[in-house]
């Protein structure tokens, strides 16, 4: 699912009230035709999404198994089932899974895609998708591990979806994007921000946080080793991006980190 454009948000430091399992904020939110409706008129988006997705191209082997987080309306998912890769996905919001349903039908009718339908508490404690595949790569676009509260039970529930040698490729929202720095409400967090390392936003629609690089790497180390961080848009030459390794501290990951509005973050297990 696409986080909803919070420049305009009023919202200050605070404990989340449940962001990713208390679902009254979806009533706020578009969803279905209008998503993508909303998806499809925004340059920015249609890029960012482009980039995604070629980048998952360059890091699946040809055929992966794959399991999106976060799938939305089911774009990505038919994207992949159509170019041979399977796709089992999950998102916590009935309408989307409504439209995916409809979107992925021929693919869902084949067993190429697979859809989990239940609320994201049975998500997280059930130990593998029904039928027992494992994924190669968990995938996750435009920011779903932003509105979840609890990143460290999340990672664990991806270690259980994939194989031993399983990575995850998360788009997650830059918490210092250079458009944000122009703004009242980034100033009164920053300090919530460094400490902590993460700061939450109510937001005039979906609640969310903003997530540090190093907020990232600690939450997920029990399973997985943050690797190598991306830039949310294409390269002059239309390709994938580079990367940056973010074990090593550079000029080049602050300009990443503060020139596009998405980050993309790549994970591997530590059990390799």
């Amino acid at each position: 699912m696409r986080v909803p454009d919070h420049r305009a948000a009023t919202g200050h430091p605070g404990d989340a009230a449940g962001a990713h399992t208390d679902l009254r904020y979806l009533q706020r939110t578009p969803a279905g035709a209008e998503y993508v409706r909303q998806l499809d008129e925004n340059e920015s988006d249609r890029r960012a999404r482009s980039t995604f997705r070629e980048l998952v191209l360059s890091i699946a082997p040809p055929g992966a198994a794959l399991f999106d987080f976060g799938a939305g309306p089911g774009l990505d998912a038919r994207f992949f089932a159509e170019r041979g890769f399977t796709v089992d996905a999950y998102d916590v919001d009935p309408r989307m899974r409504e439209f995916f349903a409809d979107h992925c039908r021929n693919f869902i009718d084949s067993g190429r895609v697979t859809l989990d339908r239940g609320t994201y508490r049975e998500f997280v404690t059930r130990d593998t998708t029904e039928h027992g595949r494992r994924a190669d790569l968990v995938i996750s676009n435009f920011a779903p591990l932003n509105i979840v509260d609890d990143l460290h039970e999340l990672f664990a529930k991806f270690h259980a979806l994939t194989n031993s040698q399983g990575k995850v490729l998360a788009s997650v929202l830059s918490p210092c994007f250079i458009d944000d720095l122009r703004t009242r409400w980034w100033w009164r967090g920053a300090p919530r921000l460094w400490h902590d390392g993460q700061l939450f936003l109510p937001g005039p629609q979906a609640p969310h946080y903003r997530r540090m690089l190093g907020h990232f790497r600690t939450v997920s180390a029990r399973h997985f080793r943050l690797t190598r961080l991306f830039r949310g848009l294409p390269l002059s030459n239309g390709g994938p991006p580079v990367g940056v390794d973010v074990s090593r501290r550079s000029r080049l990951t602050w300009l990443h980190v503060i020139s596009c509005r998405y980050m993309f973050l790549l994970f591997e297990k530590t059990d390799r």
